[in-house]
């Protein structure tokens, strides 16, 4: 197997390389395959780079219903490819690029495993800052009607960066918190930090856990982005969007 799953990360690296559809590929049975898949994808492309840290998808249940699945999904974020605000990104860098609005939370400390489950109070102990952020994400122009939450699994969860905005200490009820996106200074759309299953700390928790079942843990300076909160865009010529959390920050990313 530890063949196979060799031979499917170097397929998606070629695929990436000459532009392939994103489709389903075969010989990933269920997410632990996929992760493994994920794992060495990741080290046949990072390269030099280390990783700052992780995304999480399918912060919502909806989203979970469509993949066919009961949890989030985590990716791995490069540190070649974390941004900050005000950056102008060119299209023709992606294969279709799309833009994810989320608050992005920084570990103060490491999250080390005691034997008792991580909770979003003792995950979110650990946060220091927090930010209002936009995950950037290549879909490969993928067919949603007939998607492969597997194959999007190894294929690094889709995270082709992040945009992150300044870092402040996390203001009491995140939840509340209210996200509004904007296109041309245009409102868009808008979103509460609740609607990341509830409280960011949530899925923070989540990953925490689901890493130390792998013996692996969140390390102080890690970001971690903690999910969607407005429907994602898909910029299809010049753009300029910005996104403000309330007690939090804003973010702005342009591209062309």
């Amino acid at each position: 197997m530890t063949q196979a799953i060799g031979e499917i990360a170097k397929k998606l690296v070629a695929e990436h390389n000459d532009g392939t559809k994103f489709h389903r590929l075969d010989g990933i049975n269920d997410l632990a395959d996929a992760y493994r898949v994920q794992d060495a994808y990741v080290a046949a492309i990072i390269g030099e780079n280390g990783t700052a840290g992780y995304k999480i998808g399918l912060t919502s249940k909806r989203m979970q219903e469509m993949c066919g699945i009961d949890q989030p999904i985590r990716g791995s974020v490069f540190t070649n490819r974390v941004f900050g605000s005000d950056v102008h990104l060119s299209l023709a860098d992606y294969h279709h690029l799309g833009l994810e609005f989320e608050i992005c939370v920084r570990l103060g400390h490491d999250l080390v495993p005691n034997g008792v489950p991580f909770t979003p109070e003792s995950a979110g102990a650990a946060v220091d800052a927090v930010a209002a952020a936009i995950e950037l994400v290549d879909d490969r122009h993928a067919d949603y009607s007939v998607l492969h939450c597997e194959t999007l699994v190894a294929d690094n969860s889709w995270n082709a960066g992040i945009v992150v905005g300044p870092f402040v200490p996390p203001p009491a009820c995140m939840e509340e918190a209210e996200g509004i996106a904007y296109h041309e200074g245009v409102e868009i759309a808008r979103g509460r930090g609740a609607d990341a299953l509830g409280h960011p700390f949530v899925p923070l928790a989540w990953l925490a856990n689901h890493l130390a079942a792998s013996g692996q843990i969140l390390r102080k300076g890690d970001v971690v982005m903690t999910g969607s909160i407005v429907t994602t865009r898909f910029p299809a010529g010049p753009f300029n969007y910005r996104f403000d959390v309330s007690g939090i920050g804003s973010v702005k990313v342009s591209g062309a």
